[in-house]
């Protein structure tokens, strides 16, 4: 009786774990805009960005970190990227292998064409 019930609580350990990895969202796309945001000071010696890209029918807008740099003319807008998105942080990388981690801080349900 025992082993029966430690089985069926390793079973529905399994179960309430499993959604974990669906928030994982990767995937390519178009970078359709890149804005920068906020100004650069002593806290903040970079340049933020925020990055607008679609995925799985939905527009996302990640934003950088100011703490860490980011070369503008690396994420060329209307450019290919790969994206990966877990949760509300996102990874963005070029083909030519150029990344940027980011905060989405907006997401909306993409028009229809």
């Amino acid at each position: 009786m025992r082993k029966a019930a430690s089985t069926a609580i390793l079973a529905i350990a399994a179960l309430t774990t499993l959604p974990s990895f669906a928030d994982k969202i990767k995937g390519d796309s178009t970078l359709k805009d890149s804005q920068p945001y906020g100004t650069k000071d002593k806290e903040h010696k970079h340049q933020g960005y925020d990055l607008s890209f679609d995925a799985q029918g939905k527009t996302y807008t990640c934003r950088t970190d100011p703490s860490h740099s980011m070369n503008a003319t690396d994420f060329v807008v209307g450019g290919p990227i790969h994206y990966e998105i877990d949760k509300n942080k996102a990874n963005i990388k070029t083909p030519d292998n150029k990344k940027v981690d980011c905060k989405i801080v907006r997401a909306e349900i993409s028009p229809a064409p």
